[in-house]
């Protein structure tokens, strides 16, 4: 009876201990990002170091190529460039709606109009990147290098035929083409390639020497972004283990690797390696470079601390360019949702930003077989199969998830209520021996364990259902929390079981299907363990307020089933 008594306490002290965190999530942080644009002039760059050194110094927005042949034409840099609205190219597909700022040829605004900010305005798109005066992420790319576009004096404006672009419905792919004349008779067009249903932007710097001496240059892309808030997670209410706002990359020893904003603050990353990827993460979505899987790049991540700003970075090898060829250097640029299945056939490592945490094992099996029951589909070795038509609905899909996870644990939970029924049963002969041996503590819990003995009680036995299921119901909580696909799902009234219920029905539901359920229990002999869990539905309730609506719905659908399955039981019991 101890060990139960500490188990309540423990489960009221790791209550108290979230609803503390759940105040200083709500109460503790001044910092919004709004998503509305806006504009703001771009600052000067820094002026790189002489040389060729091949580190890349912790305060510049623009890396070094390695080389020290810097004897080169440079690129033609305007004295002066164009406003910003002029600058603008406005790019529309049926997933992106993205703004690229002539200066740099950089994506300063990307928008996702299949994905709404919020359920309730279906035609206001979540916006992903963005630069004004309340929030910096954007994505960066160029030449560097002798004959680069990017140097210390500045970066060039691209030239484009139009200023805005559109996929044509008929059109399964689009090209936007910034050029960009140099000196001695060298071309530069910078390809923007976008598919139709695919957020991978493929980006192509294409390389034409008409002159008579060698160009020399590498290619460089790069992720800025300021230390805001992460503006997926504005309405997600109570989150006890929040959702990962940072870096990550690849590497050859570990395919995915996390980068903490403090720890970039506290020191650079800088690795080389062949092929991988960079990326910045937030909650559902995420932006990452990956670079030519051909060659070997060098990954970095630094604070640049006059702006406050992170920076993520790529840069690959040097490549020289023989008068009267051509040469493109490619890279790829993924902005958008963590599909699992769409990241893992982009680059090895890029699925796991789908963090399901410690206890992924379970969590993937988990929404695996709810993507099976909501669609039909289920996805092995990175290939999907159709295996019939699915229920169409995740609020359905959890409750029939709750049922499978009951039937397999079936067992186990009828041993347990036997138990519980059992001791049901015995409660007048275990207030006798109590009130008996009031004044011989020992002697009382030698003769409640005679008598467990005799009739065959586990006192634990009622505990084991419990501590089954909590590793499946924090991989379920990570499974809503992470998982896109579940993002804005409707059931019923709700319009978002990825977020805590509007109006409290579920909530309330739980805590009186808990209430009932612990009327099948037999009372706690001790008075204070009787108040306790005379309040543990009230607590939990007020608990589950701020949790996912989806996770709510699966513990009123599994307390549901595990009444009817104990009164069975109980009254069985009984009868006997």
């Amino acid at each position: 009876m101890e060990i139960k008594r500490a188990l309540v306490l423990t489960a009221i002290a790791v209550v108290a201990y979230m609803m503390i965190l759940a105040w200083q999530r709500d109460y503790g942080h001044a910092t919004t990002v709004a998503n509305t644009p806006s504009t703001e002039q771009v600052s000067s760059l820094p002026e790189l170091p002489e040389g060729g050194q091949e580190a890349v110094p912790e305060a510049s927005d623009i890396p070094v190529a390695t080389t020290t042949d810097m004897g080169m034409t440079p690129a033609q840099i305007p004295a002066t460039a164009p406003v910003e609205d002029d600058r603008l190219i406005r790019v529309s597909t049926d997933v992106f709606q993205l703004e690229i700022d002539r200066l740099g040829g950089d994506i300063v605004r990307l928008a996702l109009p299949k994905y709404p900010l919020h359920a309730e305005t279906p035609d206001q798109p979540f916006l992903l990147m963005q630069r004004d005066s309340t929030h910096k992420y954007i994505a960066q790319s160029g030449l560097i290098g002798p004959n680069g576009t990017d140097t210390s004096e500045g970066r060039p404006v691209w030239q484009a035929n139009q200023s805005s672009y559109r996929l044509d419905e008929r059109d399964n792919e689009l090209n936007v083409d910034l050029t960009l004349q140099q000196a001695g008779g060298v071309t530069l067009v910078k390809r923007y390639t976008l598919e139709r249903g695919s957020y991978l932007v493929r980006i192509s710097h294409i390389v034409r020497n008409s002159g008579d001496e060698t160009w020399q240059g590498a290619l460089y892309g790069q992720i800025r972004r300021d230390g805001g808030a992460d503006p997926s997670g504005s309405k997600a209410g109570f989150v006890p283990m929040p959702t990962y706002l940072g870096a990550a990359y690849w590497s050859s020893e570990k395919p995915y690797n996390k980068l903490p904003f403090k720890d970039i603050k506290e020191e650079s990353l800088k690795i080389a390696e062949d092929a991988g990827w960079i990326a910045m993460l937030q909650h559902y979505f995420l932006s990452a470079w990956v670079p030519d899987r051909l060659q070997k790049h060098t990954y970095s991540a630094t604070w640049l601390s006059a702006t406050d700003e992170y920076l993520l970075r790529f840069v690959s090898p040097v490549v020289n360019v023989a008068p009267g060829t051509e040469q493109v250097l490619y890279s790829e640029f993924y902005a958008g949702p963590k599909q699992q299945d769409v990241l893992e056939s982009i680059s090895p490592g890029l699925n796991m930003t789908v963090d399901y945490g410690w206890l992924w094992f379970i969590s993937q099996p988990i929404f695996a077989v709810l993507i099976f029951l909501q669609s039909g589909q289920i996805t092995l070795f990175g290939n999907s199969f159709d295996l019939g038509a699915g229920v169409g609905n995740w609020g359905v899909a959890i409750i029939l998830l709750t049922m499978l996870l009951k039937g397999l644990f079936f067992k186990l939970s009828a041993s347990s209520y036997r138990s519980m029924a059992k001791m049901r049963k015995a409660a007048p002969e275990m207030t006798r021996i109590r009130e008996q041996y009031k004044n011989d503590r020992q002697k009382q819990q030698m003769e409640t364990m005679k008598l467990f003995q005799e009739q065959k009680i586990n006192p634990l036995g009622g505990c084991l259902p419990v501590l089954v299921q909590m590793p499946v119901f924090i991989s379920l909580y990570y499974v809503l929390l992470e998982s896109v696909e579940l993002r804005q799902a409707t059931f019923l009234y709700l319009n978002d079981l990825s977020i805590m219920d509007p109006w409290f029905i579920l909530p309330l539901l739980m805590g009186a299907s808990m209430w009932f359920q612990m009327r099948l229990n037999p009372a706690p002999a001790d008075p204070t363990q009787a108040q306790v869990m005379k309040w543990m539905p009230v607590i939990f309730s007020v608990f589950m307020l701020w949790m996912p609506s989806g996770l709510v719905l699966y513990w009123l659908t599994n307390n549901l089933l595990s009444i009817a399955q104990q009164w069975v039981i109980t009254r069985k019991i009984e009868n006997e």
